[in-house]
């Protein structure tokens, strides 16, 4: 899609109506800022969630189906179905407060203090925090930054995973919006199995994907069913961050049974509401999906041509899932306070690279940034523009 073509209808998006006191992405700077960095779309939730909600809110809200709620249950067998997690037993589908707790209590299941875990990076922060914060040492793979897209360190993988139980993995990948391919996958699940490894792996992203190809799960494999456990949710996809529930899903119920208990009541359980919208987002949020997906995939190709043409020093990859572009502006002035400098000169919010790795890899993202576009054309274009004034501004007197 070129810059003059339109994309897929959607709402106008006012930033004065997204600015209310609930939004900490609105909230968080200042009134002249645009704020693209937390995870959240701005987009509206779908109208089947929000007539969903409403009825429920009428019902009542004494406790839900604490010990499972069969519907819920029947519609995410189905849907994971559709990508390879089939055959699931009584027991592999556990539900969550969200995604996070998951990855932590992984963590604290398959470990123990002291030991190394293995992930690559970039990463989504709470991977290597989960690590560190529970008194274990993160085991490092920066991804390879191609001519075509980031790709798998294989030789270093290799030489990690023998010092290593556990694999944190993120499909799709968030910063860097990579869908590892059937190959990859393969790969990655005879390193697991040579090396005796447990994985995580955290799809929760599955949905965003801008490839024709059907989502395959890491776990779609059978010679791997017995050491993954899977982590999703509906936040992303359906823009639902504000009510966290997730689920765990593992082939071994023991496997899920014995992750989950890691936490025991620490971690708490998810809400009768946040069970109401899943429910309505898997029974009838599809279309709304599907043109939301439709409206991201425009945007991605209209920041692509954007930066090709107007900001040629700053590099990306056109992420094939998320709304999360990873944009490195290390051959700009200013790399090394990148963020800060655009949010002073631009006045646009982004996360900083250094927020995707831990301590020691932190100086290998400096000059990156994530940028959130699920947003309007509109504000996607005003915030691009702010950058290209300040970025030009500052290659001009650099010179």
């Amino acid at each position: 899609m070129t810059q003059t073509e339109k994309p897929p209808a959607y709402p106008t998006l006012s930033p004065t109506e997204l600015r209310h006191p609930d939004s900490l992405k609105w909230t968080l700077y200042g009134e002249d800022v645009i704020p693209m960095w937390i995870a959240d779309m701005d987009f509206p939730v779908a109208p089947a969630i929000m007539a969903a909600l409403r009825e429920r809110l009428e019902r009542g809200l004494g406790y839900h189906q604490l010990m499972g709620d069969r519907v819920l249950d029947g519609l995410l067998r189905a849907k994971l179905a559709t990508h390879g997690l089939s055959d699931l037993p009584e027991g592999g589908v556990a539900m969550l407060p969200g995604v996070v707790p998951g990855i932590y209590a992984s963590v604290a299941a398959l470990t123990q203090p002291g030991e190394r875990v293995l992930t690559m990076t970039p990463v989504y922060h709470p991977f290597h925090l989960s690590i560190t914060g529970q008194g274990r040492e993160v085991s490092a793979v920066p991804l390879l930054d191609c001519p075509d897209g980031y790709q798998i360190d294989w030789e270093g993988l290799e030489a990690a995973a023998q010092d290593t139980g556990l694999l944190l993995l993120c499909h799709p990948h968030n910063p860097t919006g990579r869908v590892w391919t059937h190959d990859e996958l393969e790969k990655l699940r005879d390193l697991a199995v040579k090396h005796d490894l447990y994985v995580l792996s955290d799809e929760l992203h599955a949905d965003l994907r801008f490839t024709d190809d059907a989502f395959e799960s890491f776990a779609a494999a059978e010679r791997v069913h017995d050491r993954t456990i899977t982590v999703t949710g509906p936040c992303k996809a359906f823009n639902t961050a504000g009510l966290g529930i997730g689920a765990m899903i593992g082939h071994d119920a023991e496997l899920v049974k014995r992750v989950r208990a890691a936490a025991g009541g620490l971690m708490g359980h998810e809400g009768a509401i946040s069970v109401t919208m899943w429910q309505a987002a898997l029974q009838g949020g599809g279309l709304w999906l599907a043109d939301t997906v439709a409206y991201l995939r425009a945007n991605r190709d209209f920041l692509t041509d954007y930066l090709r043409e107007h900001l040629p020093a700053v590099k990306f990859h056109p992420v094939e899932s998320t709304y999360l572009a990873w944009l490195d502006l290390r051959d700009c002035p200013h790399a090394g306070d990148i963020q800060k400098y655009l949010l002073e000169e631009a006045k646009v919010a982004m996360h900083d690279g250094p927020t995707f790795a831990p301590e020691e890899f932190k100086p290998q993202t400096q000059g990156f940034i994530r940028l959130n576009f699920a947003t309007s054309r509109e504000i996607l274009t005003e915030a691009l523009e702010r950058m290209r004034r300040a970025l030009t501004g500052a290659l001009t007197g650099a010179q």
